[in-house]
């Protein structure tokens, strides 16, 4: 996995920021897990709240969706374009579709990854219908902002609505929920 290459920019509710971690930084602790000191990642916020990062922890959150991805694939959710980034590294992706309920977050980030393979729909991750007959060789759920077990349901319903139309599908944070939820948290 490699990191994304997106100037600081703001469009709306949105903000892309470049962060350099010190000892004394808030950020030091992104979602509960350590970020290296001294090295310099980029962050996306909506109205000042993290969305997500691409700091080595979010990176290995990812990693599956990027292993698994092959022919056409589905992305529910855009965030930075990290996992978009890195799966058309892959000779084996054909298409990329992207579902992203923001339209300025899709004008922020669109201009950045620039290929043939992509088609951005701008819609409800549970409102979008593929069209009949699709098969998805890899499909990716990351709509939430943070991980918690309130996530589960949606990841559910996401899972049961792609079952039979993909080959691999994974949604960020879902095993770490569930976890959370066995032991009552």
């Amino acid at each position: 996995m490699i990191k994304v290459e997106l100037p600081e920019m703001t469009k709306g509710e949105w903000k892309v920021e470049k962060f350099t971690v010190d000892r004394t930084d808030f950020h030091s602790l992104i979602h509960g897990r350590a970020v290296p000191v001294g090295e310099t990642f980029t962050r996306l916020t909506r109205n000042g709240n993290l969305v997500m990062s691409d700091t080595p922890a979010e990176m290995n959150d990812h990693y599956m969706a990027v292993r698994f991805a092959q022919k056409h694939c589905l992305l529910n959710g855009l965030g930075l374009g990290m996992v978009l980034k890195n799966i058309l590294l892959s000779e084996i992706v054909t298409k990329v579709t992207v579902i992203e309920i923001s339209q300025d977050l899709i004008d922020l980030i669109l201009p950045y990854y620039q290929d043939s393979r992509i088609e951005f729909v701008c819609t409800n991750a549970f409102d979008y219908q593929p069209p009949k007959g699709i098969m998805y060789g890899m499909v990716w759920h990351d709509i939430w902002d943070d991980i918690c077990t309130d996530n589960l349901p949606e990841m559910e319903r996401l899972h049961r609505k792609y079952g039979r139309r993909a080959v691999w599908q994974g949604s960020w944070g879902k095993e770490l929920c569930q976890r959370y939820r066995r032991k009552g948290y």
